[in-house]
């Protein structure tokens, strides 16, 4: 699921939520639990509407200029210790060194998706240092003055695992939706768009294993639905049978140790 947009599945509240944030032309915050798809909805949204895609996967020691532009301060450096004379004429114009980021990017394209990926593994305070330019829709380049106006205004798909809470006032600026865990009836709709031709029974034991699963309180980390589809992968290829309620290959669905001691 982490990786085929032509299987990703929609769900009617998702598309709901879509809809929305092209309507107010806000910025859409998806949470849920890892490998629910939440990443994989930008790619999916391009791909569907033919648009230029801009990811911007955030680390921890990211910084909210990153996603307009920066400066590449170490290649203008070593053009100006190490000239050609190409590289000597290049040095003389800064507009040479800056590079846009995702945000950056989409404003000069125009018609686009842009993913802020993880945006809760940042500081605190990055959320907010965007405000400005996801309202406006424009920044301006510090080290040349030359100001950014976006052509139109991108269809910005934010991410979160709810790792930290997001501040108020950036929250305020955002459509909002939770994907909820697949039932078992959506799950399998989900599994056979990957596995067409995956007999029922054998799916149907599938999920009963995998619903058991993740009923168990105790875990620590429940097997999500890229996981589900990993199994099953294995499952087919490996020709395992389903028949005496044992769980075989569990490492594929569980990620811990204490969990896999409870099911292995």
């Amino acid at each position: 699921m982490e990786n085929n947009t032509e299987s990703y599945v929609l769900s009617a509240e998702l598309k709901e939520a879509v809809q929305i944030a092209e309507i107010t032309e806000r910025p859409l915050l998806l949470r849920g639990e890892p490998g629910t798809g939440k990443t994989l909805l930008a790619e999916y949204i391009a791909k569907e509407k033919n648009l230029p895609l801009f990811s911007w996967h955030v680390k921890s020691i990211s910084q909210a200029k990153e996603g307009l532009y920066f400066y590449d301060a170490v290649s203008r450096l070593n053009d100006s210790r190490f000239p050609s004379e190409e590289a000597a004429d290049r040095v003389k114009d800064i507009e040479n060194y800056i590079r846009m980021g995702a945000l950056g990017l989409a404003f000069e394209t125009g018609n686009s998706v842009v993913l802020i990926d993880e945006i809760d593994k940042a500081d605190i305070e990055f959320p907010n240092d965007l405000l400005l330019e996801l309202d406006r829709m424009e920044f301006t380049i510090t080290e040349t003055g030359r100001k950014i106006k976006a052509k139109q205004r991108p269809l910005t798909i934010i991410t979160s695992n709810n790792e930290k809470e997001l501040p108020d006032a950036f929250l305020r600026r955002c459509i909002f939706h939770y994907i909820e865990f697949p039932g078992r009836d959506f799950m399998q709709t989900i599994v056979e768009s990957h596995f067409s031709d995956i007999e029922k029974k054998f799916l149907a034991r599938a999920l009963d294993l995998f619903y058991h699963i993740r009923r168990r309180d105790e875990l620590k980390k429940k097997p999500s639905t890229s996981e589900l589809l990993d199994w099953i992968q294995v499952l087919l290829h490996m020709g395992a049978e389903l028949e005496d309620g044992s769980i075989p290959y569990p490492g594929t669905l569980l990620k811990n140790e204490e969990d896999y001691r409870i099911f292995s």
